[in-house]
């Protein structure tokens, strides 16, 4: 789970875990158990790969978080910024949007939204506050700003645990769908505590030109679940809304939102719950449990959103209970899926497939596991054969990226993982983030490491690095955002943390070409302290980096 956050960042800028070399530990593997299901076509699988999703009217808006439902951090519409005009000459740091609590979600964009008798290309923020403002994109003016708050209540407090601290507003970054409502929806949980000391995590939806509710709104997300695990009172789980936190970031899919919940500082009893919503009217559509019968395994990602084909759900989640004895079905005997890659289906929302590594036991028990990573759909490749691959890549805190194939993730064995690929020891950290994808090429930052580009060739990842950054990056590594004009100019952003954070851009076909950073013009451009799990939005020439007072916009300087 996403404990221990100190010990990793102080253990891992001492000692980084050296490189395996793959023939020797079964790394690059590439098998396929199923070829039938190989060459199958996902109905919304291009969708998902692009730069929007069917929730977005314009192809430079930003809608959800990391761009599209299949989480590749991609803004294909970007027509202003290049690789050759961002440098400290002409690139810079133009304002500050000052907000009233540290900004976790990741900022969203809108263009051409109409509010108060004007147009505006609209900038969106939550904060820990449990604030959303609407921001004049271009000129920073605040259109309109609501509160995710009830009558008498406040922010949550942080439970005593400092992974979201001092106060627990809005941490999940929300997503907007321009279809529904008159004006538009924007999705958001929001948690306070009333006047009592009870909590509450609700789903709001927005309108995006004024702010009010929509849908008789809000709606107080609850649920129970038939199970024997942590918590559980005659054979039902019943979702406390104090125990559990909504880190992960909102999936918005065949009209309904899904939202999926960690718990704070792995305080128990806890489990792994993802919870569903229908767009139009916010009430539960669906509810599952992925550790029914056991503790743990819930699901934060380090602030990713679970992704999608437009078919499924795939997902990472955290440590916690696996049953190493399986159902003729090669399922968990109990229903439990703690440290697994999942694979969701929708109607009726369960674990269809998943993978397990073959030393899940050990990686749970050592709070090495998958969960602080998030999956990233890649778009259909074509193998050395013609056969057509469906894949899905992410890794965890064990630095192995794992390539899985969507249709068949590879279950679990014991004696070795049957897994699409294993690149083994080719990053250098765990993962507190996700990768991005452009023009055939996956990008990793991993704690303690150099963002990695690696190429996809045959529908297989290169088993080595084709470019890296020469910089390494601290905790929490780097979630990259990548902004270009279709296949061209493609540039990859990174925001690093800390005391003083650095917004950085690199040429994205060649990462040793570094183009900027905010560090190059003496204080000019910097923007005080950094925020973990934020990763750059790029909309309209423009890229907005989350703090935790506000979002610093960069993009072109007046000459």
């Amino acid at each position: 789970m996403n404990a221990r956050f100190s010990a990793y960042a102080a253990a891992l800028g001492a000692v980084l875990i050296a490189a395996i070399i793959g023939a020797c530990s079964g790394g690059d593997s590439s098998t396929d158990a199923t070829s039938a299901a190989a060459s199958r076509t996902p109905p919304s699988v291009s969708k998902a790969s692009g730069a929007g999703t069917a929730a977005s009217g314009n192809p430079m808006d930003v809608v959800t978080w990391h761009n599209d439902i299949a989480r590749t951090g991609q803004q294909l519409a970007e027509t202003i910024l290049t690789p050759a005009n961002v440098r400290s000459s002409t690139f810079g740091k133009l304002a500050f949007f000052s907000v009233d609590g540290l900004v976790d979600a990741e900022p969203l964009f809108l263009a051409g939204v109409s509010i108060a008798g004007g147009t505006h290309n609209v900038l969106y923020v939550a904060t820990e506050n449990a604030s959303v403002y609407a921001f004049d994109a271009d000129n920073g003016t605040v259109l309109w700003k609501v509160s995710t708050l009830g009558s008498g209540e406040s922010p949550s407090d942080d439970h005593g645990c400092s992974q979201i601290t001092p106060k627990i507003g809005i941490t999940a970054t929300p997503v907007i769908d321009r279809s529904r409502g008159p004006n538009g929806a924007m999705y958001v949980v929001g948690m306070s505590k009333d006047g009592s000391g009870g909590y509450h995590q609700r789903i709001h939806a927005l309108d995006v030109a004024t702010g009010a509710e929509l849908f008789n709104g809000p709606t107080e997300i609850r649920a129970t679940y038939p199970g024997n695990g942590a918590g559980s009172q005659n054979g039902t789980l019943t979702f406390d809304p104090g125990q559990y936190a909504e880190r992960a970031s909102l999936l918005l899919l065949r009209g309904a939102v899904y939202t999926a919940w960690t718990s704070h500082c792995d305080f128990m009893p806890y489990t792994g719950w993802v919870i569903g919503y229908d767009a139009n009217t916010l009430q539960q559509s669906s509810v599952l449990n992925v550790t029914p019968n056991g503790q743990m395994g819930s699901i934060w990602m380090s602030g990713a959103g679970p992704a999608s084909d437009g078919e499924a759900i795939f997902l990472l989640d955290a440590n916690g209970t696996f049953d190493v004895t399986q159902n003729e079905h090669e399922m968990p005997i109990h229903g439990n899926h703690g440290n697994g890659f999942l694979r969701l289906n929708l109607a009726p929302l369960r674990v269809q497939d998943y993978f397990q590594p073959s030393n899940t036991m050990q990686e749970s028990n050592q709070d090495e596991d998958l969960g602080s990573g998030g999956a990233m759909v890649l778009p259909d490749f074509a193998d050395a054969n013609g056969i057509v691959r469906h894949l899905a890549v992410g890794a965890g805190k064990n630095p192995t990226i794992y390539v899985v194939n969507r249709y068949s993730l590879g279950k679990f064995d014991s004696n070795g993982d049957h897994i699409y690929q294993e690149l083994v020891g080719r990053i250098r950290g765990p993962m507190f983030g996700a990768p991005a994808y452009f023009n055939n090429t996956v990008y990793f930052g991993a704690v303690g490491d150099t963002i990695k580009a690696f190429t996809i060739s045959n529908a297989a990842l290169s088993g080595t690095p084709t470019s890296q950054t020469r910089e390494p990056f601290g905790f929490p590594g780097v979630t990259p955002g990548i902004s270009a004009n279709g296949t061209t100019n493609g540039i990859l952003w990174a925001a690093e943390n800390g005391t003083v954070g650095v917004l950085r851009a690199y040429d994205a076909t060649n990462l040793d070409s570094e183009l900027y950073s905010s560090n190059d013009a003496g204080g000019r451009d910097q923007f005080g302290q950094g925020n973990k799990f934020i990763t750059p939005m790029i909309a309209n020439g423009k890229v907005y980096v989350g703090t935790r007072s506000g979002v610093a916009v960069f993009g072109l300087l007046s000459k």
